[in-house]
């Protein structure tokens, strides 16, 4: 079931919608303004979002921005009433990959939706950003560099790999069974802090403060999760 994050402040229309996408087997959640839009696309897995322009706190343009600045490459549709040709082509170059113009028709954006995530690879929600930034923190995958407040970060192979799997699935609780698993290698699971040791290698290189973590959270009794 493909995750879908509406965006969207008008409460007739967030209705209409929401109905619509669970009837055709998505899954739709709502945020009613621009910062609590950024922030929830930014921390959790989506396969797309639907996003308004027009909203409190933050405008769409502002979100979308943002996100593409964050290295969020989720799928965004563009959603307004303003049908002027500047406003789409604004949109467009701040990284959107779609734009409906209100007032539309619910077949219309279904497709527009059905047709954008034909194109998104058979990869976890959040996986294959080419970069990625947190903090002071910008991580570039195509050359594998870590750098903290422009200054190259010294990561060893396993604290970089375990740093992308937790980028790649922000958001999400991740079990130490699963990272010593998809990280190190382990196919059965010994008694071992080798991740624990690693995550604290993780924080002390990249936490403003490691022993307060901002990005990589503890879960207690569960694992470990990144928020950032």
């Amino acid at each position: 079931m493909k995750r879908l994050l509406l965006v969207e402040d008008e409460a007739g229309l967030v209705l209409t919608l929401s109905d619509r996408f669970k009837r055709e087997g998505y899954a739709i959640e709502h945020a009613g303004d621009g910062r609590t839009g950024l922030e929830r696309a930014s921390g959790e897995a989506f396969d797309l979002v639907i996003l308004d322009v027009m909203l409190p706190e933050m405008d769409g343009f502002e979100v979308c921005r943002q996100l593409r600045h964050r290295g969020v490459e989720v799928p965004v549709i563009m959603l307004t009433a303003r049908g002027h040709v500047a406003d789409k082509v604004s949109g467009l170059k701040l990284g959107a990959d779609d734009y409906v113009t209100k007032p539309f028709e619910m077949v219309e954006l279904l497709a527009r939706v059905e047709a954008r995530l034909r194109r998104v690879p058979e990869l976890e929600a959040g996986a294959g950003l080419q970069s990625f930034r947190f903090g002071d923190v910008a991580v570039d995958f195509r050359s594998a560099e870590v750098t903290r407040g422009g200054a190259p970060v010294d990561l060893s192979a396993r604290e970089y790999r375990l740093l992308q799997y937790l980028i790649e699935h922000r958001g999400a609780t991740v079990s130490r069974e699963e990272l010593l698993k998809e990280v190190c290698g382990y196919e059965s699971m010994p008694l071992t802090r080798t991740v624990d040791v690693h995550v604290a290698w993780l924080r002390q290189k990249l936490e403003p403060n490691a022993r307060r973590p901002t990005y990589i959270q503890t879960v207690h009794g569960l694992g470990y999760k990144f928020t950032g």
